[in-house]
């Protein structure tokens, strides 16, 4: 009887440790592209090729795919698109870095500190307000049409989500970790460089990702409104002209690189923060 009953107390204890193995045991997720998010591009290129070939939509207002392919190619060639390109992506990442550099440096500062957040943040809860756009007829007045004007409202854009969520990042640091710190006597810079900042990290990382596609995007009306190159100018120049094609390159263009921006700093977040694991779906 005494065996019988070891034999199950075995194979109980067995049958638990491999149930909690199975459960402690994290998931293997293949990454890659995957076919799934390729149905709705496909779709879309089926109905547009559709829609040009059986004119639903006047060739005029919506050419071929192909006629924009070759459009495309024509600007590459025998016209500037690369450097339009290089004009736009040169103000996006200045203004990128100023704005989000200036939003870091100030966030930390008012999060650590609520004198500083009562000194900034009645200004800045003003002039947040204020759409970046509505600054660049004024700001173009004191810079002129060139690429500071484009790089100023830009920045301001880019500045006040990094700020804001810098500043609730480091606001949201759980206490019972700031308590342990001081509990084994850690410096104040101690303190706020292995708990403070750590813990808002990823917050700042998913700001700084908004606002690189928001600045990407915002630079095309920057561009269109006042400059005389980039991607926004082109745009805006082929809708006077009606040179559809050229236009709809322009935007698949501009579609296609804030996606890769946005790719790149999904990576740079899932890079900086591989200890923070969470549900993925």
């Amino acid at each position: 009887m005494s065996d019988t009953a070891n034999t199950i107390a075995g194979a109980g204890f067995a049958d638990t440790a491999s149930a909690v193995r199975a459960v402690r045991a994290p998931k293997v997720r293949r990454r890659g592209f995957g076919l799934t998010g390729l149905v709705l591009p496909l779709t879309i290129l089926v109905l547009w090729e559709a829609s040009a070939t059986f004119r639903w939509i006047d060739p005029v207002f919506l050419p071929a795919p192909q006629l924009v392919a070759a459009a495309f190619w024509k600007m590459l060639t025998a016209q500037n698109l690369a450097l339009d390109f290089l004009a736009s992506i040169s103000i996006v990442g200045q203004a990128f870095l100023y704005g989000s550099a200036a939003a870091i440096l100030l966030g930390i500062a008012a999060g650590l500190s609520r004198r500083v957040e009562e000194f900034f943040g009645p200004t800045f809860d003003t002039i947040r307000h204020i759409p970046g756009i509505a600054w660049l007829p004024l700001i173009v007045l004191w810079l002129g049409i060139g690429a500071p004007a484009k790089v100023l409202v830009i920045a301001k854009s880019v500045f006040f989500p990094v700020f804001l969520n810098t500043l609730q990042g480091i606001r949201n640091v759980d206490k019972n970790h700031v308590e342990l710190a001081r509990a084994l006597t850690l410096t104040r810079w101690q303190l706020v460089r292995r708990v403070v900042l750590p813990s808002a990290l990823p917050s700042i990382l998913v700001s700084l990702r908004y606002a690189a596609g928001l600045a990407w995007a915002l630079v095309v009306v920057a561009e269109g409104l006042s400059g005389l190159e980039g991607l926004g100018f082109l745009i805006f120049r082929a809708q006077g002209l009606l040179l559809t094609d050229q236009l709809m390159v322009c935007m698949v263009v501009i579609g296609l690189v804030g996606f890769a921006i946005d790719r790149g700093m999904a990576l740079v977040q899932r890079r900086l923060l591989r200890w923070k694991q969470g549900f993925e779906g």
